[in-house]
Order: C-alpha cells, then structure tokens, then sequence
C-alpha cells in the first residue's frame, strides 16, 4: 500500500484493538500502522455485530478513519482519459469504500489489458496471464498483475474477473493494491513507451506524431 500522508510504497502491517461495546452489541475495533518513512499514523475503523449465535456480521465495513481524506495520486500528464479520470475517482472514494474503489480499479485494469496489451481475452483473469505470457511486461510488473489475482483472491470470487465492476467484498489491502498496480502500467504504458524519433524540421519524418518538439517527435 501507499501511506495517505507522504505517498511512500510501504507494507502494510497493522495491529487491531478492540474499542468498545455498543448496547445493540455492536463492536468497533481499530487496525492502524505507523509510516516507517514519515511517522505518520493510518487509522481504521470497523463495526461488527454480534449474535445471540455467536456469529459476527460485519455491519460497517472497514474504512480508513484518519486521515479522515487521503489525497489524490498524482499521475503524469500522459495519462489520457478515460483512465486518468477512472483512476482519480478510484483513489477519492477508497476511504469512503474500498468496495467501490476496488471495482473502478478492477474495470480501469481490465480497460489498460485490453487497449494498450491488445489482450483477447474477456476476463480479467485470464487477461493478466495472457499479457504476462507475451514477455513484454518488466517482470516486477507482471509480479504485481499475479499479485492482483492472489490479493483479490479470484479463485474463490470469480466475478471479480468476470464482472470487473461488481462492487463485491474486498480483502485487507485488495483496493490500494489495485491503484498502485494501474500507476505502474500507466508508467509503463503512457511513459517509458513514448518513442522520440529524431527530426530536423522535416514534419514528414513525424508522420502522425501526437507531440514534437526541438528534440524530435514523441509517439504513442
């Protein structure tokens, strides 16, 4: 995950506490981590019910409590909608709902496999092994595609592959992980592979080049 104050990659390891009883029997604990980079606390707050059975139902999920708003993630300006704006709204509403944030990630990621790997596939699933398959990827990056599926355990909830915008149960650290996935692929795709081809004036040699410059011209 990234730490909402400073922005650094960081593991997450949390420690839980139990705050208090309500008379419905509802409980509220707390799971938080402290920014080995800045020193900064992320606080989490969850409601929990407790039955007669003895049985837990989760009746407030899990949302980040302080900060009480984690700032956008800043992306590079080669990022064109619509994956900067998915992305923007993917980051705004993970301390409202990981849920929701999780699943305008999942379609986001979906979305970059399919118009920039140029992958076949239809579920997300199997896009992430077919684009991974090619070789093309860096390998840290085809790690962290693996990692999205382990994460998100896909195997026991298959509509996250198969339906990418489900707003469906999420595991610890499932939503960040999904936003700090697309950054990597925005790098890569929008970034590292914009190609300058040399050009003395002659717009010619640009052929349909979106950008130029003194340098020469950038492609896509």
């Amino acid at each position: 995950m990234k730490c909402p104050h400073c922005d650094t990659g960081i593991h997450e390891v949390l420690q839980r506490g139990f705050l208090f009883t309500s008379p419905s029997s509802e409980e509220w604990t707390e799971e938080h981590l402290t920014c080995p980079e800045c020193g900064r606390v992320t606080i989490y707050l969850e409601g929990v019910t407790v039955q007669r059975t003895n049985q837990h139902t989760t009746t407030v999920p899990r949302f980040m409590a302080y900060p009480p708003h984690k700032s956008l993630r800043p992306l590079p300006s080669e990022v064109p909608d619509p994956y900067k704006r998915d992305f923007d709204e993917a980051a705004a509403v993970l301390p409202l709902s990981p849920k929701a944030s999780a699943a305008l990630s999942r379609r986001n990621l979906q979305a970059v496999l399919r118009d920039k790997a140029l992958t076949k596939q239809k579920d997300l699933f199997d896009q992430i092994e077919e684009v991974v398959a090619t070789g093309k990827l860096p390998s840290h990056i085809a790690d962290e595609l693996h990692a999205v599926r382990n994460i998100g355990n896909f195997a026991a909830h298959e509509i996250k592959s198969k339906v990418t915008g489900a707003i469906v149960d999420v595991e610890a650290g499932e939503a960040e992980w999904n936003l700090d996935v697309l950054e990597s692929l925005f790098d890569f795709y929008f970034v590292e592979l914009r190609i300058p081809v040399m050009w003395a004036g002659n717009s010619a040699r640009c052929g349909q080049a979106s950008e130029r410059s003194d340098a020469g011209c950038f492609l896509h």
